[in-house]
């Protein structure tokens, strides 16, 4: 039998009922975002604050404050990624290095560089 109520089913809160937006700044551009856009319209989750920085990134050549990316750069072709996480960045250069015997130097602001080498 349908159910004539307007009410629908119960479910997990939706991100427009989500009281308390996580935020970013941007001190070059002096401005602050709210995460609403990347929660609401484009349903990223917990990657609303990588997909914003990417985006700010990608929109102005720098990244917002507090972001910085984890990098990994072969030392034998121009091949490269700029990744926000360690676990991605280190993910590529293994698999760069497996796949092609390279040597990949993975760098970030506040570690050392690190080689990886294809395992023996």
């Amino acid at each position: 039998m349908p159910n004539d109520s307007d009410e629908g089913p119960a479910g997990p809160p939706g991100p427009a009922d989500i009281e308390d937006v996580p935020t970013i700044t941007c001190e070059r551009c002096d401005s602050e975002w709210d995460l609403a856009y990347e929660l609401e319209e484009l349903a990223v989750g917990n990657q609303a604050l990588e997909q914003f920085a990417l985006d700010h990134q990608r929109h102005t050549g720098h990244f917002p404050d507090g972001v910085s990316t984890w990098q990994a750069e072969c030392r034998r072709c121009p091949e490269s990624v700029q990744r926000l996480d360690e676990r991605g960045a280190r993910r590529w250069a293994q698999t760069h290095a497996r796949h092609t015997d390279h040597a990949v130097a993975i760098t970030h602001a506040d570690e050392e560089s690190t080689l990886i080498e294809r395992p023996e």
